[in-house]
């Protein structure tokens, strides 16, 4: 089901990691920022979050959506401590 906005992109089992921001990280910056807020804001279950946002079931796959919960969550983290530079520099560069 399509969201207001359009649909939301697929969720990768996996976030990316190393020190560029990637399409895939620039397609999920709203999820990013989701992830934050349901963590870290309104102290949301994992599960929930997983299950709403990351499109996870974690009755059927508890370890595969708690890792795919985390790894996006540590992304959207990165993106907060580290990555918006990447990203700056990136926009300047014209890479992005």
């Amino acid at each position: 089901m399509a969201e207001k906005n359009g649909p939301k992109p697929l969720v990768n089992d996996e976030a990316p990691v190393g020190p560029d921001i990637t399409p895939y990280g620039q397609q999920h910056f709203v999820t990013y920022m989701r992830l934050l807020d349901a963590a870290e804001t309104q102290n949301a279950d994992w599960k929930d979050v997983a299950r709403i946002l990351l499109q996870r079931d974690p009755e059927k796959d508890p370890d595969g959506a708690q890792k795919c919960w985390e790894l996006h969550l540590a992304r959207a983290r990165w993106m907060t401590k580290q990555g918006y530079r990447r990203l700056l520099e990136q926009g300047v560069a014209g890479t992005l």
